[in-house]
């Protein structure tokens, strides 16, 4: 027997969690369905994200000050590159229209080989997301 899953939330760790979730919520419509409590700062250190039946997890990859970097690890970012989210997305014209509105250099979306129309975004943390649907 299969064993039943229900669905797929995957968590990213971030360097700036207020620019991840300014970016999530603010530019892709996520909502913040639940935290972790709130520092001092009125941020915090982990978040689900939801839009739809669509779920992510953030997560501050440092969760002290005194670990925290003054920047962000390039190795770190780069080891990103590797990790894709793929995000149905049935109009993805629609989508590119409304990411160059906000004033997010996104490329035109293109049809990949195996026939599906995509938009390529890298969020803060240099994570790809590509937003697709049957061509």
């Amino acid at each position: 027997m299969a064993i039943d899953i229900r669905g797929l939330c995957p968590l990213l760790q971030v360097y700036d969690m207020p620019a991840s979730v300014r970016f999530y919520r603010d530019l892709l419509g996520f909502e913040v369905a639940n935290h972790s409590p709130l520092l001092a700062t009125g941020s915090f250190h982990w978040a689900l994200l939801r839009r739809n039946e669509t779920e992510l997890m953030l997560n501050t990859a440092y969760e002290s000050n005194d670990e925290r970097p003054p920047a962000p690890n390039d190795a770190r970012f780069a080891a990103h590159s590797d990790t894709v989210l793929y995000l149905g997305c049935p109009d993805v014209e629609e989508a590119y229209r409304q990411l160059r509105a906000l004033g997010l250099e996104v490329k035109e979306p293109h049809v990949a080989p195996y026939g599906m129309k995509q938009l390529d975004l890298i969020d803060p943390d240099g994570y790809h997301l590509c937003f697709q649907w049957p061509a």
